[in-house]
């Protein structure tokens, strides 16, 4: 059985979704949780269970009878994160699974200037240690933050954020797809992928441009100094741990931790992924 965590969060349920139309749901489970979230998939022949990372009790009832068990990364950074994810990948372990794999992020690297990379570098070398085959997917950064990253700009017209560099945006929905496609072919990824990235690497000079033309309002980039943009942060009651990690983002990209553009993904999914543009036309559109 192939065991899906997170699976009513928004890369998990997509994920779910792609599977069950390359394998029976008799062979699916998922591990969420809140089981009520997941009726949908119970519904359809899903096994749902409830499971968290924080109970290991929980995990091995979820993971029970698991052949592959795929770990989709906590929404945290820092020493919980990883201690969470090290946690899943015990319990995958010890329920036997026979491939453990797991959503990480093209730039997974314990120098990474992004705190949620040095994570996902941490959560690998436990893969690694752990004593089954592994694949780590290496996600591109979700395109969808990008469009967060606008804020206020559609009505401000002003986009403000520090100095930035390429990254290569990807969809939610490809990279489902990409997931379910390496959970069907068990085996067809050892160890990390190589980057699973939309198909163009974009600055918010480029976002700006994209943004203006599906809205059909000016938006102008604004160059916010690091300190600044953090001081604003903080000003408007954003943690001052949190403030740094965001910071931490726009640092990686200035120095191209984000900026790979590879063809493995179109490869998987069988067509060019889902353009920037597309996913900013969904997000910020209006009628």
């Amino acid at each position: 059985m192939i065991i899906v965590t997170g699976a009513t969060g928004q890369l998990g349920r997509r994920i779910v979704e792609r599977l069950l139309t390359r394998v029976p749901a008799d062979q699916v489970g998922v591990s969420v949780r809140d089981p009520r979230k997941a009726q949908a998939f119970a519904d359809r022949g899903v096994r749902v269970r409830q499971g968290a990372f924080t109970d290991a009790a929980g995990l091995a009832h979820a993971f029970e009878g698991a052949s592959q068990v795929l770990i989709v990364s906590v929404d945290k950074m820092g020493d919980e994160c990883v201690k969470q994810h090290r946690a899943a990948i015990e319990g995958a372990v010890a329920a036997g699974a026979r491939r453990i794999l797991y959503t990480s992020q093209m730039g997974a690297n314990a120098s990474s200037h992004f705190q949620a990379c040095r994570d996902h570098a941490a959560a690998e070398e436990i893969l690694r240690a752990c004593g089954v085959p592994f694949t780590s997917l290496r996600n591109g950064f979700y395109a969808t933050s990008a469009a967060q990253f606008l804020g206020h700009a559609v009505e401000s017209g002003q986009i403000v954020l520090p100095a930035d560099g390429p990254v290569s945006w990807t969809a939610h929905a490809d990279l489902a797809d990409a997931a379910a496609a390496i959970l069907a072919d068990e085996g067809c990824f050892d160890g990390p992928t190589p980057p699973l990235t939309g198909g163009q690497a974009l600055t918010f000079d480029d976002v700006a441009a994209v943004a203006t033309e599906v809205t059909g309002r000016t938006m102008t980039r604004i160059t916010a100094p690091d300190d600044q943009f953090r001081e604003q942060m903080v000003g408007r009651g954003v943690p001052a741990e949190t403030a740094d990690q965001l910071i931490g983002i726009f640092a990686a990209s200035r120095v191209g931790e984000f900026a790979t553009v590879d063809p493995t993904l179109a490869t998987l999914i069988g067509r060019e992924p889902v353009s920037l543009r597309t996913v900013l036309r969904e997000q910020l559109s209006t009628d």
